[in-house]
């Protein structure tokens, strides 16, 4: 029996050696398949997310046209925007923007918004129809298709779908409520005072399928042995999925915050169909959009504009997952 134990223990030990062997044996197209497929996306992220992230943080300080070059010398106090393209103009620009840019406000007030609605309403909306779904009531695969259909549609045909809607003359809402007469009408989206609560109706339709089809996959992979549990233990539905599901959730609700801020903050197609972004319904993207390829083609503004978009996104974020990762490190 002693021998046969002193027999087995090198084979164990060996077959991690072997492992490092056959990793270590690997042929040089093979490396440069594996360098291949780690570069590939590394230089697209740096490409397309962390290049232009980069760029307009460095841009933010400058006034530029998007013409010529750059150069360090700092803007002369008279100077326009011709004479002194390219200039160093420090923290001008976001100076500009909160004391000299009448839209910059409203902007960002009405963005904070469009988070907080997505927070409040369309994430615990979302949330409801994934756990009914989930329950497998009669007809749950049409109510799911039915509910993300709303996704597979782009924002730009959102906002025209709504349009119809909201017609003052012909829409559905004013033609039910009786308000669809000359005398009496409603303008949806033309009253300043109405439109963004309008618009954001639109966006909720749409962002509670997505939270719900994200919140739908996190249910079905949650082990059915804790929903048994606590059936056993003589927990009702309510308290089986607040105390034991929904704590399983933890990686979903990170993906779902941080998507969630991303589609309040980017919003942009659905505002710039109904009325391009002005008259009640500025946001920070449409100021940025205008200000980079505009008329007026501030490249330098605009990039400023662009960076407090940003903060404000990473705000939300970075205290969501501060406070995650502080509760894991607790236990």
């Amino acid at each position: 029996m002693a021998s046969t134990v002193n027999d087995a223990s090198p084979a164990v030990t060996q077959a991690p050696k072997r492992r490092r062997r056959r990793l270590g044996r690997l042929t040089k197209k093979e490396i440069l398949v594996v360098l291949g497929m780690l570069a590939v996306p590394i230089v697209v992220d740096l490409a397309f997310v962390w290049g232009p992230a980069i760029a307009s943080v460095v841009l933010s300080f400058f006034r530029w046209s998007g013409v010529g070059g750059l150069h360090p010398r700092a803007c002369r106090p008279s100077g326009g925007l011709i004479q002194d393209n390219g200039c160093f103009t420090g923290v001008d620009n976001y100076h500009r923007a909160a004391t000299n840019y009448p839209p910059f406000w409203p902007a960002v007030e009405h963005n904070v918004l469009w988070l907080l609605v997505f927070i409040v309403i369309a994430t615990p909306l979302g949330m409801l129809f994934a756990v009914v779904i989930d329950r497998g009531i009669k007809g749950s695969r049409i109510y799911q298709s039915v509910l993300f259909l709303p996704v597979m549609l782009s924002l730009a045909l959102i906002g025209i779908i709504w349009e119809f809607v909201y017609s003052p003359n012909y829409g559905l809402i004013n033609t039910i409520i009786g308000h669809n007469q000359n005398d009496n009408l409603i303008d949806w989206l033309g009253n300043p005072h109405l439109n963004l609560w309008a618009v954001l109706v639109a966006a909720t339709w749409r962002q509670a399928g997505y939270v719900m089809v994200l919140y739908l996959a996190g249910l079905k992979a949650a082990d059915p042995a804790l929903r048994e549990a606590a059936q056993v233990d003589g927990a009702n539905a309510w308290q089986t999925f607040w105390r034991v599901i929904f704590p399983t959730l933890r990686p979903i609700n990170i993906v779902i915050i941080v998507v969630t801020v991303i589609e309040s903050l980017r919003a942009f197609d659905l505002v710039y169909i109904v009325n391009k972004g002005s008259n009640g319904l500025e946001l920070l993207s449409v100021l940025v959009t205008n200000n980079i390829v505009g008329e007026t083609s501030q490249v330098g503004f605009g990039s400023a504009l662009g960076v407090v978009l940003l903060v404000i996104s990473l705000i939300p974020i970075s205290i969501f997952l501060y406070q995650n990762f502080k509760r894991k490190e607790g236990r």
